[in-house]
């Protein structure tokens, strides 16, 4: 009788009921009935939940609270329009300019991680650099749009750091693809230290440079982080 359990078990793909079924109490067949099905529903959640955490590779942060006081948020945003990810049903992106260290990479990763652990979202954080660099070996090995579809399949995407690394040419005309294929699709989180007047540093073209900032901004908020580098400050406390 066991065996055939986990037989039928295994071919309906139940896996928790599979191992653990023997384990279940319950005072009625419809209990019992209901505990595997939720243990088993909750299991796939996990890891469903797992499988977007490892899919998003976002960095690892710090455990202390993000510090709101640091940051100016533009009138009729709040911190739970954020949190929840009220913008993302809106199609709508967020660009966190700031200074070094002052917390725009680590609340970006907060939305993400809250986006996958409490709604399920699909998320993809990138530096932009890194961004680049996959798009360009892409295109060169002819896989450019899988990469594209993947991206098309996500809630948010996240391109950390733009402004630290000038981008060639083609690097600059492939991430523009990108944004403007997530354009009212898509949410993107954009941090940086540059204002817009200097992107042209960047895409290293004006017509190109005024093309991504339009498509951007559109449909945007832009918060600014005014405080001192975080960084900066833990190294003199742990020194």
């Amino acid at each position: 009788m066991n065996v055939r359990i986990q037989e039928y078990a295994k071919r309906l793909k139940l896996s928790w009921i599979r191992e653990h079924y023997h384990e279940i109490e319950a005072t009625s067949n419809e209990e019992y009935i209901l505990r595997l099905f939720e243990k088993e529903i909750q299991q796939r959640e996990e890891r469903k939940i797992n499988l977007l955490l490892t899919q998003a590779t976002l960095p690892k942060v710090s455990n202390n609270p993000f510090i709101w006081k640091d940051i100016i948020l533009s009138q009729g945003l709040t911190q739970d329009y954020l949190l929840q990810g009220t913008f993302m049903e809106q199609q709508e992106n967020l660009i966190f300019y700031g200074g070094v260290g002052t917390g725009k990479t680590f609340l970006a990763t907060l939305i993400g991680l809250n986006a996958i652990q409490k709604y399920g979202k699909s998320i993809k954080f990138y530096t932009v650099a890194s961004l680049v660099n996959r798009l360009l070996e892409a295109n060169e090995k002819g896989t450019l749009n899988r990469l594209f579809k993947q991206i098309e399949k996500l809630d948010l995407l996240i391109l950390d750091e733009l402004g630290y690394i000038p981008l060639h040419k083609q690097g600059a005309e492939l991430l523009f693809q990108v944004i403007s294929m997530c354009y009212e699709t898509k949410s993107i989180i954009i941090t940086t230290n540059l204002q817009f007047g200097q992107w042209n540093h960047v895409f290293g073209d004006p017509i190109l440079t005024e093309a991504v900032i339009d498509r951007l901004i559109h449909h945007s908020h832009l918060i600014m982080f005014n405080g001192d580098s975080h960084r900066y400050k833990e190294s003199l406390i742990q020194k």
